[in-house]
């Protein structure tokens, strides 16, 4: 049976599913966040947290929020109800973005059974076009596990030094990338074979 795939954002019904998808794939790197955080993360920035389905099930999703370039959460710490202030003085280069022009991608995470099939794609693609609608001139994350080279084969360029050793784990890498102005060419259409 094909199954349609489909990205929307991020709804309460979803929670359970996603701190499932996170324990998995973090918890082994010691990295792993509790529910808590991860909704004060999401709760920063609504619009910019997304889920995909694959037919019913929810197979992966993305939590990114507006953030200041080189900086990023505190995995020990929930964000804030008020986002980190921007430096007196300093030009605002958007305003659906804090006005920082950066977009942090936190987590984005892939159901295990359903990995390399392009819903990561699908995922980063979504929030990219999401990025370019608000204003935002890049997109950062830091890397962990070592998944730099998965970042850069993507556009992201590294800045090592930002991340202080053992913040996110042995190895974490600070990276961005600028947002297109323009939009890239839709992934295609995806249909699936079910996987239970």
């Amino acid at each position: 049976m094909d199954e349609t795939v489909r990205v929307r954002l991020l709804a309460d019904r979803d929670w359970d599913a996603v701190v499932a998808l996170e324990r998995d794939a973090y918890s082994g790197l010691g990295l792993s966040e509790d529910r808590a955080a991860l909704q004060s993360r999401a709760a920063a920035s609504p619009d910019t947290c997304f889920v995909v389905d694959v037919g019913p099930r929810t197979a992966g999703y993305v939590l990114a929020l507006p953030y200041p370039p080189h900086r990023y959460p505190d995995l020990a710490r929930t964000e804030d109800a008020e986002p980190p202030k921007r430096p007196s003085g300093s030009s605002s280069p958007s305003s659906g973005s804090g006005g920082w022009g950066n977009l942090h991608l936190h987590d984005i995470v892939v159901a295990p059974g359903l990995r390399r099939r392009g819903l990561a794609r699908h995922l980063l693609h979504h929030l990219t076009g999401t990025a370019r609608a608000r204003g935002d001139e890049r997109i950062s994350l830091v890397a962990v596990g070592g998944t730099e080279g998965f970042w850069a084969a993507r556009g992201f360029v590294a800045q090592p030094g930002v991340v202080p050793a053992g913040a996110y784990g042995g190895g974490a890498v600070y990276m961005s990338k600028p947002v297109p102005a323009r939009p890239s060419p839709s992934p295609p259409a995806t249909t699936l074979r079910e996987v239970s």
